[in-house]
């Protein structure tokens, strides 16, 4: 009996602490600091005026409803924190439930179904330890408060006026960290401000510009020609501006210019600034051809239940053929119409036959050659738009295949396996920065020499390259303030074609230069529509 009750007032005041610093906590981590923990947090205030006022038979049922509300606050500010470090933003409650199950399917993909079945216990059972502290903690500060009403009374409207004084002044001690905390009501803000993106995004979604265009004026310039949109995983600027990455990257792309030259190509390339960082490749390849901003799931969803133009469905309504490899994609996609797309080559279409690599999937040279081998290879052929996600970059960055010769690509049997290739218990995921950015830059060099020995190998007058990042890799990678600018290039040999984007006022060359133009990623459609109609 003594020990018992030393432990549950040390547990119950272990629950508070736990609860007040989650709720004093901001929701990114790159403004976690010990100055960032001196703020009010008014949900705490108002929880415990209510309680104070209640009657004893309300207040038994209000106590352990405040609690929850309280868990679930600080809950959402774990996920808050856990996306910020991820995707650089913290997490939305209306569109961002979507994420946890690509996370899960990260992990699978990873490191193996293990892994992410125990992943989804831990989370379950973090969010209900959470939820059982925020009871149990609310509960110890509201029996003190009861049982010492006065006093308490006097310090709840002392702390609710020098609340209300700090956010009429927007105190700060942290940059855009304000000392006047209010979860909850941060939290009905996002919700009311995503019904709102909603109704914004409809209304946007009814005006486009090319939505009345004939079918025969669409990409008229393109009549013949194959166009291929090599969309390079986490391909950011970060690539070409960090010093411990550039240097070798400026090298890949200084030596694959010079190759393509020999060849008779010549390369344009600018910035998009991609509406997602780290993760949501989805939402930045669907801005990129749709011309809308995609930032959320929400916005996704609305956009690919309706008839909006995209860059592939125009190719295939002017005469050409639409198809997507996607060696990423293990499930159905229903969006395939939506797209335009005549055919759809997943994963599993793929038949890949060899070891696997980071992400648990095939080389970005075997994706290409199976492309080549279905769709350009074939005699007799419509010309054909592509969309091809290439993911030998996509995060944890190791291991990475060797390129080699075209030739031998085959069935992927011949690709030799690596430490980690599919095995969930020797993949290794690196936390500290300085490995995860060679990794990166391994992972980058690579999937850049593949898209360039692609146009060397298969290349001819009619091949146009398009290759570009979906978004920046994840803030372990950038440090804070990158932004969320990609590199874009333009790849061919037809230079009358390449003459049609002079006034975009690209780097010529498959490098942007530092002071290239930077547009939004969804102003692309429209001035590849315009060039090329």
């Amino acid at each position: 009996m003594r020990i018992r009750r030393p432990l549950a007032i040390g547990a119950a005041v272990l629950a508070v602490l736990v609860l007040v610093a989650l709720l004093l906590a901001p929701d990114e981590v790159g403004r976690l600091s010990p100055a960032a923990f001196v703020r009010l947090p008014i949900d705490l205030i108002i929880g415990l005026g209510l309680i104070l006022v209640l009657p004893p038979k309300a207040r038994r049922v209000g106590v352990p409803v405040i609690g929850v509300v309280l868990g679930v606050l600080a809950i959402l500010k774990i996920l808050s924190l856990g996306f910020s470090t991820v995707l650089d933003r913290p997490f939305d409650p209306v569109a961002d439930w979507s994420f946890l199950g690509s996370g899960a399917t990260y992990l699978r993909l990873s490191s193996g179904r293990g892994v992410e079945i125990a992943a989804i216990v831990g989370v379950i059972l973090l969010g209900l330890l959470v939820l059982g502290l925020a009871v149990v903690a609310f509960r110890s500060i509201a029996k003190v408060s009861v049982d010492h009403r006065t006093p308490a009374g006097v310090v709840l409207g002392v702390l609710a006026v020098g609340w209300v004084i700090l956010a009429i002044t927007g105190a700060q001690l942290v940059t855009a960290v304000p000392v006047a905390a209010r979860d909850g009501y941060d939290r009905v803000r996002q919700v009311t401000a995503g019904i709102e993106d909603q109704r914004q995004f409809a209304a946007a979604l009814k005006q486009d510009e090319f939505a009345d265009v004939p079918a025969d004026r669409l990409l008229t310039g393109l009549r013949g020609k194959d166009v291929v949109f090599a969309i390079i995983e986490s391909y950011g600027r970060t690539a070409l501006d960090r010093p411990e990455i550039a240097p070798q990257i400026d090298q890949v792309l200084a030596d694959g210019m010079a190759r393509l030259a020999r060849a008779g190509y010549a390369a344009r390339s600018g910035f998009l600034t991609s509406p997602v960082v780290g993760g949501g490749s989805w939402l930045a390849d669907s801005t990129l051809l749709s011309g809308l901003w995609v930032d959320n799931q929400q916005r996704y969803d609305t956009l690919t239940r309706s008839d909006r133009l995209t860059l592939t469905s125009a190719y295939a309504q002017s005469g050409g053929r639409a198809v997507a490899v996607m060696p990423a994609t293990v499930a159905d996609f229903p969006e395939a119409g939506f797209f335009g797309y005549d055919q759809v080559y997943a994963s599993k279409d793929l038949d890949y036959q060899g070891p696997l690599y980071a992400f648990a999937m095939m080389p970005d040279q075997y994706t290409l050659s199976q492309f080549q081998q279905r769709e350009r290879a074939q005699t007799g052929r419509p010309p054909v738009m592509a969309v091809i996600p290439l993911i030998s970059s996509h995060a944890p960055w190791e291991p990475v295949p060797t390129l080699r010769s075209w030739d031998q690509v085959g069935d992927g049997s011949t690709f030799e396996s690596k430490p980690g290739s599919g095995d969930s218990a020797d993949l290794v995921i690196h936390r500290d920065p300085a490995r995860l950015r060679a990794d990166y830059r391994t992972a980058i060099s690579y999937s850049l020499q593949t898209v360039i020995s692609y146009v060397e190998t298969y290349g001819d007058d009619n091949l146009v390259l398009v290759f570009l990042g979906d978004h920046q890799p994840a803030p372990a990678v950038t440090g804070p303030g990158a932004g969320r600018d990609v590199p874009i290039t333009i790849v061919a040999r037809d230079r009358t074609l390449l003459d049609r984007t002079t006034s975009w006022g690209w780097t010529d060359g498959l490098r942007p230069a530092a002071n290239a133009p930077v547009w939004p990623m969804d102003q692309f459609r429209d001035r590849f529509l315009t060039a090329f109609s």
